[in-house]
Parts: structure tokens; C-alpha cells; sequence
């Protein structure tokens, strides 16, 4: 296998939601003051790897505000780099009618209850929910659709914490269920890429450096 780029993956930063454990999937809730500070922490982590080579291809956001947010303060919409792509497909996982609540309040109705195993029960129009399998099959798109753009460079995708450790799952040939085992904080990065052709994690969670 020829040489490929490596796929960076940034979760969007802190908002007032993700501060306090509320699952948010498609309410768009903006980066707070720390969010946006964080974000803007990475730019030097992505100016220093274009300068050392690692051309960006392509970068692809989730439509939601706070990943389009995070993008632009990381630096990933800076002259000279590509203009980056809205996907649909990077929208968060649709929680249905466990929007907007944590995962203890969730259990006073549904005792251990686990997002990974049981899923989520249906919303409002808003909110219809999705099943683990439609998630996976969201990301399986989106890494066909880049497949070829790895071909020429770095890829960046910005969206969400449980829609992209779905995707790292699939990437690591593994069962979407798996995501479970990548714990991804907000305003983080973290980057895949392969070995001897084999898909492989190169790092995960990385914070802002101080």
C-alpha cells in the first residue's frame, strides 16, 4: 500500500451541555468561554504539523455550530488550507427522547442503563432517535467518502464525542459497539493512520498543550 495520510479527529469544545453530562445530539448549544479558549489552544498543534509536512487535504465538519466553531478557532479554515466541507454525516449520535438529559437521570427511569447496549427511545419530531447501527452506517460514509482524499493528504473531520468513536471503531475494523472502549473529551484530538497497511491509533484524547 502507498503511502497514506493520517486522520485527525477533533471533538468540538466544552459547551454549557457537555459541562454537565447532557447528551446533545442534534440542539446545536454554543462553545462556552472555555470551549472556545480550548479550541483555539490547538492552532499551534496544527500549524506545527503543516510545517512539518503533514499537509491537510480536506477538513469536514458536522453541520452543528460548536464543531464549525471549533474548526475555525483550531486554525482549520486558515489561507492557504482547504475551506472545510459541512457533512451531514458527522452529526452527532440522535439521542431521541433522551436529549438534553444525563446519564443518571436516564437511569431513574431505565436502572444501568448503558447508551451502547440499549440505545435510546424515540423523541419528538426534532429528536427521532437512532440506533447504533444507523450511527455506524453514518460513519461508514463518511470513511469512504475520504477514503481517497487520505491518497493526498492529512484528512480532519470535527464533529462529536460518540459519532466519532463510532467511527474510530469502524476504522479499526472493529464492531461499532467498540466506540464504547474511547473515552473522547471535549476539545481534544486525536489521530489515526496505519502500519505495514494496517489501520492503527497513533494517538487519542489529546488535550490543548498549556
Amino acid at each position: 500500500m502507498s503511502a497514506m495520510g493520517e486522520l485527525i479527529l477533533l471533538r468540538h469544545g466544552q459547551t454549557e451541555w457537555s459541562a454537565s453530562g447532557k447528551h446533545t445530539g442534534r440542539t446545536d448549544v454554543p462553545l462556552t468561554a472555555l470551549g472556545e479558549a480550548d479550541a483555539a489552544a490547538l492552532a499551534p498543534m496544527f500549524a506545527d504539523r503543516v510545517n512539518s509536512g503533514h499537509a491537510i487535504a480536506a477538513v469536514l465538519t458536522s453541520p452543528a455550530e460548536r464543531a464549525r466553531r471549533t474548526a475555525e478557532l483550531a486554525g482549520l479554515d486558515g489561507p492557504g488550507g482547504p475551506k472545510p466541507e459541512t457533512d451531514e454525516d458527522l452529526w452527532e449520535w440522535d439521542y431521541g427522547g433522551y436529549e438534553g438529559l444525563t446519564t443518571p437521570q436516564i437511569r431513574e427511569q431505565q436502572p444501568g442503563w448503558l447508551l451502547w447496549r440499549d440505545g435510546v427511545i424515540p423523541g419528538d419530531a426534532e429528536h427521532p432517535g437512532e440506533t447504533l447501527g444507523q450511527v455506524a452506517g453514518r460513519t461508514d460514509r463518511v470513511l469512504a467518502r475520504i477514503a481517497p482524499l487520505l491518497a493526498e493528504g492529512d484528512v480532519a473531520l470535527v464533529g462529536h464525542g460518540h459519532v466519532l468513536r463510532v467511527l474510530t471503531a469502524r476504522y479499526l475494523r472493529l464492531e461499532p459497539a467498540a466506540g464504547r472502549l474511547f473515552r473522547l473529551d471535549t476539545g481534544t484530538v486525536s489521530i489515526l493512520g496505519t502500519e505495514h497497511g494496517e489501520p492503527v491509533m497513533m494517538s487519542w484524547n489529546v488535550p490543548p498543550v498549556p
